[in-house]
């Protein structure tokens, strides 16, 4: 006689819960790209980290309601996106890291990841730095991180706050720390 399977077809049925609230999860990445939501952070990130929410931190993006229409087209359906300016962000990242949901928060700027950083807000945490692309004053530090007097500044201060900082464009790439995106030339 063929044994149960679950609901799944992979193995005896579960148990059923108890009625309970969903668990806490944390924000599973804090990352900083220019293009915000993209191919990148949505399947290569997404496919590993499985977000149902991603929390995109500018103030001029959450004034802007067609903006934000546009971004959540590439938000897979699955999950949802919500759009907060620096201080809301701010006021809410112990909420953000109590919802039930994994959430991904991303930033467009080092400057902005660091504000959200200010009085320990990003102690202890992880920053990826994932795309910042060549523009006048920086200088190319990684194929797909160019950095700016400013933007070193703002790494130094997210370190010094307690902050680790990486770079990192897909999961399966190698992790750059924050120290070496601070030398002047590629450390590869």
């Amino acid at each position: 006689m063929p044994r149960p399977t679950s609901a799944r077809g992979r193995g005896p049925p579960r148990p059923p819960m108890p009625n309970r609230l969903p668990t806490a999860m944390p924000i599973v990445l804090y990352r900083v790209d220019e293009r915000l939501i993209h191919g990148q952070v949505t399947v290569g990130w997404g496919s590993v980290l499985h977000p149902r929410r991603y929390v995109v931190v500018d103030d001029e993006l959450a004034e802007s309601d067609w903006e934000v229409e546009l971004y959540r087209l590439g938000v897979p359906d699955d999950a949802r996106a919500d759009f907060l300016s620096v201080e809301e962000a701010r006021d809410s990242l112990d909420s953000l890291r109590a919802a039930p949901e994994d959430t991904v928060l991303l930033t467009r700027s080092l400057e902005v990841m660091a504000r959200l950083g200010r009085g320990g807000g990003l102690r202890d945490r992880e920053v990826n730095v994932g795309g910042l692309h060549s523009a006048p004053g920086r200088t190319r530090v990684l194929a797909y991180v160019h950095l700016g007097p400013a933007d070193r500044d703002a790494i130094r201060e997210l370190m010094a706050g307690g902050t680790q900082v990486i770079a990192r464009d897909l999961p399966g790439t190698a992790r750059v720390p924050g120290a070496a995106l601070l030398e002047e030339a590629d450390p590869r």
